[in-house]
């Protein structure tokens, strides 16, 4: 027996524990993380694009500005959707905390595979393009798409999605 004057309190307060009909979880019983999977998948398939767009209208707004009056002149809307934009990946980056879904299909979906496509062959790049109605928006993500910045954002956000996976899994080992 311990000398220890808190020894047989922890003993007793372990076998309380362990006795316990409330305690169903086992060792080898993992969380279910469903909703936490399709919390994040809708997030990143949903926050993802409308991001995109932001950042594209905001730098297309800014490079016309600079590009028209040759000066450096500001657009106080188009700062303010670059900084919506790059403010929603981070929410985007940040569901990986919750699971590694919703940055991986997001940086899939909106920003590997039409970048990979548009690279490897332009005339998908415009087709793509195509299918958003005329506006400032479409323009924008064009340029944002052939100067590989959908590419660069999908790579970091899947990049963001696997880190988050394998520290959860370092964590739970």
């Amino acid at each position: 027996m311990s000398t220890h004057r808190y020894a047989g309190y922890e003993d007793d307060y372990e076998n309380d524990y362990q006795d316990s009909d409330d305690n169903t979880e086992t060792l080898g019983e993992r969380p279910r993380r469903g909703a936490a999977h399709v919390v994040s998948a809708l997030g990143g398939l949903v926050l993802t694009p409308v991001a995109l767009g932001l950042l594209s209208w905001g730098g297309l707004r800014q490079q016309q500005l600079i590009q028209a009056t040759l000066s450096t002149n500001r657009d106080p809307l188009g700062i303010a959707l670059l900084a919506g934009g790059a403010i929603l990946l981070l929410v985007v980056a940040a569901l990986g905390a919750l699971s590694a879904a919703g940055p991986i299909l997001g940086g899939l979906i909106y920003g590997v595979l039409p970048g990979v496509a548009a690279m490897a062959v332009p005339e998908w790049g415009f087709k793509l393009v195509n299918l958003m109605p005329k506006s400032d928006i479409a323009y924008g993500v064009m340029d944002f798409l052939f100067i590989g910045g959908l590419l660069g954002v999908g790579f970091l956000l899947v990049g963001s999605g696997l880190a988050a996976a394998l520290v959860r899994r370092r964590r739970e080992a």
